[in-house]
């Protein structure tokens, strides 16, 4: 399968003979400009504006924005309840499972906090992992050190972190990076992967924004 990042939270994920599903897309108003995709499916991990622009992607036919389990085209879809916990009210928020034969990818929202064992368990069965690494409202670097470390994926790609064009109020990729203590990352415009393709050690992945 073939994996790009538009930035923020929002990705497409596409093979053959699969449904091609987007995640997150996100509205103009953040300051960045809203992606123009083409998806069958699009999830949304929360309702707000850096997530929910479902509209950015053409020929949907299915929205997913709460907890359950869906298989369409092809593809396995598991949405957990991630709820955060920050603030006086708990925010909604839902991760996502994406199984395409055999190859998971799990996409864990605006999750701001390290989720119970049973959640964790779900969740460990990820082979790419796509964690928040900004703040914001999203994991911490350290948090999502932590998280990494509980689930042990094969490949970590980070999203939610600032970037020149806009986020200013979250934390630079390179924050994440010292607390990871790597100094060199495999950087790619769209990553391809395969369950055959995998590597034995965990791989860091950054992804150059689409436009």
């Amino acid at each position: 399968m073939e994996i790009a990042w538009y930035g923020l939270s929002c990705f497409r994920f596409s093979e053959r003979g699969k449904a091609t599903i987007v995640t997150d897309p996100f509205h103009d108003t953040i300051g960045l400009p809203a992606p123009k995709l083409k998806a069958d499916v699009v999830t949304i991990s929360h309702d707000a504006p850096g997530h929910n622009n479902y509209a950015a992607a053409k020929g949907v036919q299915r929205v997913i924005d709460r907890p359950g389990e869906y298989e369409i085209g092809g593809v396995f879809i598991i949405g957990a309840a991630l709820h955060n916990t920050s603030g006086e009210t708990p925010k909604e928020n839902v991760g996502y499972l994406f199984e395409y034969d055999g190859l998971t990818v799990v996409h864990l929202g605006d999750l701001d906090h390290i989720p119970p064992q049973s959640v964790i368990e779900l969740l460990g069965a990820a082979n790419v992992l796509l964690v928040p690494v900004g703040g914001g409202g999203g994991l911490s670097a350290t948090q999502a050190v932590e998280m990494i470390s509980l689930l042990e994926p094969n490949i970590v790609i980070p999203m939610h972190y600032q970037t020149p064009e806009a986020m200013p109020n979250l934390d630079p990729l390179d924050k994440f990076l010292k607390e990871m203590g790597v100094s060199r990352v495999q950087q790619e415009q769209t990553f391809k992967v395969t369950s055959s393709s995998l590597p034995e050690q965990m791989q860091i992945v950054v992804l150059e924004a689409s436009r």
